[in-house]
């Protein structure tokens, strides 16, 4: 393990933006990564965990530790005649980890393939899509205190899930790392979500898909709108879904009978990607910084976008927003300001 000093992050970023973390180091083991915890104690530095670099935009240099995680490794755990306890380490990538349980015909998490990123960062955003969330899987979360080294277990309900949040966005935000996440999912009677997006029209007249041909219809959709980050810079979906009560919808949709929006109980979601998309902002550019000509909800670097550039572009969009629907969307992305 060597800690290295005045380190490049643009390689550990999808956005392919520069920016410098003070220090930094790479971690392969329990032992390594305990070892960084105390090098960061020792010097009282700000820490940055560092994993598929899909949900960060660098707004400025990193003054503290940038810790890169290489845990890796998936095992079977427990299982029933109906149900599996699969463990992956947090340093898995998300959609080889997705691939993985489908070529063991488990299921649960094909709706959520081909979204960037690794393991341990799925419970922290609790990511979403097309109809199911990772909270709707996860049985178990384990994590180290940054500040003692301590494991500790978090169960489904000990990780407050909500939409796009967790404990760990919150309350305990900058307490811990996540270094694993234990799944149960299906072996035999599969609960297929089909009804959210565009799945059933890409499915066609196929109206019994097996796990792998959802998720084969959900990386096709996913291809055609949301652009590579090895072609043009970007972290997917920069934008949260704004969430509103019933009363409040109301008068918007009043005004705006056409915007896309999912009830939810007595709150509603809209889009806001049909919001960015209605004020204008689709396939704009602005430097080389832009708003994708496929999907609204993602914002790109053409190629020589500072951070900067970038959230600007994200704070006018926002403002924007407001302005024109009275709606306030948040960013789905970790800011480094």
């Amino acid at each position: 393990m060597t800690i290295q000093e005045h380190y490049s992050l643009k390689k550990y970023n999808t956005f392919g933006v520069e920016a410098f973390a003070d220090y930094f180091v790479e971690v392969s083991t329990f032992t390594e990564l305990k070892k960084a915890l105390l090098f960061r104690r020792q010097h009282d530095l700000p820490i940055l965990f560092i994993g598929g670099g899909s949900n960060m935009l660098f707004v400025n240099d990193f003054k503290g530790l940038a810790l890169k995680l290489n845990l890796s490794g998936i095992e079977i755990v427990q299982e029933t005649d109906e149900h599996v306890w699969v463990k992956a380490q947090g340093s898995e990538n998300w959609h080889e980890f997705i691939q993985w349980t489908l070529s063991k015909d488990f299921g649960g998490l094909e709706n959520l393939s081909l979204i960037p990123g690794n393991v341990g960062t799925a419970p922290i955003q609790n990511i979403g899509a097309y109809g199911i969330e990772a909270k709707d899987s996860i049985t178990e979360v384990q994590a180290l205190a940054l500040d003692t080294g301590d494991e500790r277990l978090f169960s489904n309900e000990e990780c407050e899930f909500s939409y796009r949040e967790s404990v760990f966005k919150n309350n305990y935000k900058g307490d811990y790392v996540i270094v694993a996440v234990t799944f149960k999912l299906t072996k035999h009677t599969h609960v297929l979500h089909l009804d959210y997006g565009a799945i059933r029209q890409e499915l066609g007249a196929n109206t019994t898909p097996t796990i792998q041909q959802i998720s084969e219809a959900v990386i096709r959709i996913r291809q055609s709108k949301l652009p590579d980050p090895a072609k043009i810079g970007n972290s997917g979906s920069f934008f949260k879904n704004p969430i509103v009560d019933v009363k409040a919808f109301e008068k918007i949709y009043a005004l705006h009978p056409t915007m896309a929006h999912y009830p939810m109980g007595d709150h509603v979601k809209i889009a806001a990607g049909w919001l960015i998309e209605q004020a204008g902002w689709k396939g704009k550019r602005f430097g080389d910084a832009g708003v994708h000509d496929k999907q609204a909800l993602v914002l790109v670097n053409h190629g020589g976008a500072t951070g900067r550039e970038i959230y600007d572009l994200s704070e006018n969009i926002i403002a924007d927003i407001y302005a024109k629907f009275g709606v306030r969307i948040e960013r789905e992305v970790n800011m480094i300001l």
